[in-house]
C-alpha cells in the first residue's frame, strides 16, 4: 500500500525533494528536482548533467531518499549514461516540462537517473513513453 501512496503523491506533484549524501562529508543534501514517473519508475534529469553535485553524490552512494509531499521514501538509483536512454528520457521531460523549459534550465543532457519504485519488476527498463 506504501508504495501506491507514493505513486499517488508524485502524480500531483511538479517537482519532488531529493536527499543524498555528500560524498566526501557523508552529509545529508536535500535539493528540489524536476521528475518524470510512472506507476513503476520514477527518472530525474540533472540539470547540469554528470557535473551536477547531487548527480556526482550518487556516481559514489546510490542511496536515495525521495520526497513528494509528505510521504517519503528510501531507494537505490541507477545511473543513466547511455546516449539512448538519457536521449529518450530528454525527451519525457520536454513533453511534461516543455521544450522551452527544459532548453532554459538544463545545461547538460549527459545523463539521467532511474529509481524503481515497485518491487515488482518493471515491464521496460528504459524511460519509454508511458
Amino acid at each position: 500500500m506504501a508504495e501506491a501512496d507514493f505513486v499517488h503523491a508524485l502524480k500531483r506533484r511538479r517537482q519532488v525533494s531529493i536527499t543524498v549524501a555528500g560524498r566526501r562529508t557523508g552529509r545529508a543534501i536535500t535539493v528540489p528536482v524536476w521528475f518524470v514517473a510512472d506507476e513503476f519508475t520514477l527518472w530525474l534529469l540533472p540539470v547540469y548533467g554528470s557535473e551536477t553535485q547531487w548527480y556526482r553524490n550518487l556516481e559514489k552512494n546510490r542511496g536515495i531518499t525521495v520526497q513528494a509531499g509528505t510521504r517519503t521514501q528510501e531507494f537505490r538509483a541507477r545511473l543513466l549514461k547511455d546516449p539512448a536512454e538519457v536521449s529518450t528520457l530528454v525527451e519525457r521531460f520536454r513533453e511534461k516540462y516543455t521544450p522551452g523549459e527544459i532548453k532554459r534550465w538544463y545545461k547538460g543532457l549527459d545523463v539521467g537517473v532511474q529509481i524503481r519504485l515497485s518491487s515488482r519488476t518493471s515491464p521496460t527498463a528504459a524511460p519509454a513513453g508511458t
